[in-house]
């Protein structure tokens, strides 16, 4: 069973080839965008995509940016902010615009993993509590 459907975001071409193989092999249902841009067209043509995984330094919209547009589409989408260029600065607007959490390259893939399982759960818990909602809403009518 796959762990998560994840969106890894990072202009590093080849560090996005290598990631998204190690990875896969880990259970989880990768996409890669290559910028901010690619990366809010490939949410919005998948739903299904629970993590993304976003570089801080990326040219054009850079990860800031991103988070903030993802943010406001796709509110229950859990993100981990990832940079080789982390700064005190970047890392608090990060998490003070609701990233999941925020790490620096290259980081250990059992931390990397032990996070994405982590915002999986969470946000398995947010639509867990979204369906039950809606199933309390029909019921209430119905009565």
């Amino acid at each position: 069973m796959t762990i998560a459907n994840v969106l890894l975001v990072d202009d590093e071409v080849s560090f996005v080839e290598t990631m998204t193989k190690r990875l896969t092999k880990r259970n989880l249902e990768m996409s890669a965008a290559f910028s901010g841009e690619d990366a809010l067209a490939t949410l919005a043509a998948n739903s299904l995509i629970e993590v993304v995984i976003l570089d801080v330094k990326m040219p054009g919209m850079d990860g800031i940016e991103t988070l903030q547009a993802i943010r406001q589409k796709y509110p229950l989408v859990e993100v981990i902010m990832l940079t080789g260029h982390a700064t005190v600065e970047s890392a608090i607007d990060g998490m003070k615009m609701g990233a999941f959490d925020y790490l620096m390259k290259p980081c250990d893939m059992d931390v990397l993993m032990a996070k994405l399982e982590e915002a999986a759960a969470k946000k398995h818990a947010h639509d867990q509590k979204i369906t039950e909602a809606r199933i309390k809403e029909i019921t209430a009518r119905r009565a």
